[in-house]
């Protein structure tokens, strides 16, 4: 948040503003999916909405917003319950009100007006992938964070895979989700930066996505920052 004060003839009137950001939310795979959002900080936005095949839509995220975006696909509306089969929230509506994605998810994590008046983003694959994706920040200077890679299709192992009815890989599971062991989720006597080490697993997503989270602590070069007071564009199969 940004104090402005402004001086008139004899009084001195002060204002807050925050720096707001925009969202654009592309859809370049060649078929329809649902973008979905979770807010963790700050005012709502839109918690789910229809995204046709290059289509693409905005979303207005106020100051201090933090949250995430992720993208859920092979979804209908059975009996009148919506649901999807890869990224679904569970809430039976387009709109997921306030819950989240179940995994595997590639999530999109944003903080607005963070520490040092910036904006952090990251890509996070610890809950496993489902979309490749890019947040590509308009403001000049700012890094561009990417996974290029459908993993499901290009190195997901079968322990980790997620199918469809007809056989199709529609997500790929983190060691963590699929085994609930310890050295994969960074709990216990791994529950620590120095005893959390990358494994054969987080590999797989780390090796076609360098810039994504794999595991807990993959911070080092999974975490971006940028001025805050810039917009973003979103794009699903970049």
């Amino acid at each position: 948040m940004r104090f402005v004060c402004l001086l008139f003839t004899v009084s001195l009137f002060c204002y807050v503003y925050g720096m707001s950001a925009m969202f654009t939310i592309k859809n370049n795979c060649p078929y329809t999916i649902w973008p979905a959002t979770l807010t963790s900080r700050g005012g709502s936005i839109p918690t789910g909405f229809e995204l046709g095949s290059k289509a693409s839509t905005t979303l207005n995220a106020p100051a201090g917003w933090s949250g995430r975006i992720w993208a859920r696909s092979t979804c209908s509306n059975s009996g009148g319950r919506f649901q999807c089969l890869a990224g679904d929230c569970g809430s039976g509506q387009v709109a997921c009100n306030g819950a989240g994605g179940t995994p595997p998810v590639s999530l999109i994590e944003f903080t607005l007006n963070g520490d040092g008046n910036k904006d952090y983003y990251d890509l996070s694959l610890v809950d496993g992938f489902n979309f490749p994706v890019v947040v590509e920040p308009q403001s000049g200077g700012c890094p561009t964070a990417v996974c290029p890679v459908d993993i499901n299709n290009h190195g997901c192992p079968n322990e980790l895979a997620v199918r469809d009815g007809r056989g199709g890989v529609i997500g790929c599971k983190s060691a963590c989700f699929a085994f609930n062991q310890p050295q994969y989720c960074c709990t216990g006597q791994y529950s620590t930066p120095d005893t959390c080490k990358p494994t054969n697993y987080s590999e797989i997503f780390k090796r076609p996505c360098p810039q994504a989270y794999s595991y807990a602590y993959d911070d080092k070069s999974s975490l971006f920052t940028c001025p805050a007071g810039g917009n973003y564009i979103v794009t699903f199969c970049p």
